[in-house]
């Protein structure tokens, strides 16, 4: 237990972890404190030990999905905030230089796992979305909408926080009836069948995902839309050499983190180049609080591959140079956190068909990592941003009167 004892010791102020080991050896850590996590975490094997001591980050999460340690009342999300939350990111005290070494090593390997071809953009997105649709139509709202929720009343259930997410955006998009807008990264289709019911505008959606495709296109069918509203298995930079200035919007929900930083610039340049000279563009990232990072390890390896949550301060830098003018941005701090807990209260009452369905082991990685992403946005560095980009200053209203003129008449609709 020492080698644990090292990574945990003094880490641990406020609520209590309790450690038990294969041998039974039982240490505690912190202090119990009322609304603080009060977790048990058991070691089942030497093994697991000195897997989670070799490297934490990545260690803890596979250790836990193959079983070499387990949390009492399987709550991981307590464990993880337990961690989190006595080391926020927002911790005070003096700001130092970045060590030298691993700012090199950073900039040096980060890029390297973000390198997106056309190819490996399909591979990357298949590996997260093609699991099936029936697994996230468990636990997802009824609408599909796999991005953050917009809490705008505290006692929304999941279902409404997602049709207000929707309402927002489509304020922010500025929409009038007949309209061409482009949807990147459509999802199960659910933004682009919203946008035309609410605004009657024509809406194509593309996604690399073959099983989100196939059901974004039942959906229009089954609605009488499909004339209107049409999906496209289809790259965005394939699009932009189809059809340039061709869209009076372009609307991009939870898509942004796939491209990777060395594809920022060619990201930016094809939505440039595909909106009409008076075209407006809303784009809804999560983001990262600060300055730019790495993806950690277990995102990276089963999650998200070849993803990258941008800093503001990079993707601004990027869209600056294709003369996009970030007309509005609006950072959703707490929002993620809340759909993310929702999320994984819903997976882990499916627990049981999950299981039966894909394995134990998946549905451990599934918790841990939901767990480890609300704790990120609770207590990280994680966020989510809304940037509105025009490509000219004059294409919108001076005042932002406009944007919730329209979403109480969307959200009324």
């Amino acid at each position: 237990m020492s080698l644990l004892d090292r990574i945990l010791r003094g880490k641990i102020r406020y609520g209590r972890l309790t450690l038990v080991s294969h041998k039974g050896e039982i240490s505690h850590y912190g202090e119990r404190v009322a609304g603080r996590p009060d977790v048990t975490l058991r070691i089942q094997s030497p093994a697991a030990v000195r897997r989670i001591f070799l490297n934490p980050r990545l260690g803890m999460g596979e250790t836990y999905m193959d079983g070499g340690v387990s949390v009492d009342d399987e709550d991981i999300m307590g464990f993880v905030e337990l961690i989190r939350r006595n080391n926020p990111w927002e911790n005070g005290g003096e700001i130092g230089d970045p060590k030298p070494l691993r700012k090199l090593v950073g900039q040096i390997l980060s890029p390297l796992t973000q390198l997106n071809s056309l190819a490996n953009s399909k591979t990357n997105v298949a590996h997260h979305y093609d699991v099936s649709n029936d697994f996230y139509q468990m636990w997802l709202d009824k609408d599909m909408q796999y991005s953050c929720a917009y809490w705008s009343e505290a006692d929304a259930t999941l279902d409404q926080a997602q049709m207000a997410k929707k309402a927002h955006i489509a304020a922010k998009l500025a929409l009038q009836p007949g309209q061409k807008v482009l949807d990147i990264g459509c999802g199960w289709g659910g933004m682009a069948l919203y946008l035309h019911k609410v605004a009657g505008v024509e809406v194509l959606g593309i996604t690399l995902s073959e099983e989100q495709l196939k059901l974004a296109r039942e959906r229009a069918e089954a609605a009488g839309v499909s004339d209107k509203v049409r999906f496209e298995l289809l790259d965005y930079r394939t699009l932009a050499k189809r059809a340039p200035g061709y869209f009076d919007r372009i609307v991009s929900v939870g898509m942004f983190e796939h491209v990777g930083v060395p594809q920022f610039d060619t990201f930016f340049r094809a939505c440039a180049n595909l909106l009409k000279d008076d075209g407006v563009m809303l784009l809804h990232t999560i983001g990262r609080l600060g300055k730019p990072g790495s993806t950690d390890a277990f995102t990276r390896k089963y999650i998200f591959p070849g993803g990258y949550i941008p800093a503001l301060s990079e993707t601004l830098a990027a869209s600056e140079k294709v003369k996009l003018i970030h007309s509005d941005i609006e950072n959703l701090r707490l929002h993620y956190a809340l759909t993310l807990r929702e999320w994984y209260a819903r997976v882990r009452a499916n627990r049981d068909t999950i299981i039966a369905q894909y394995g134990e082991r998946f549905y451990r990685m599934w918790i841990f990592y939901l767990a480890g992403a609300t704790a990120a946005f609770e207590w990280g560095g994680m966020c989510n941003y809304q940037i509105q980009y025009i490509r000219n200053r004059r294409s919108l209203p001076i005042t932002r009167d406009y944007i919730a003129d329209a979403e109480c008449e969307f959200q009324s609709a």
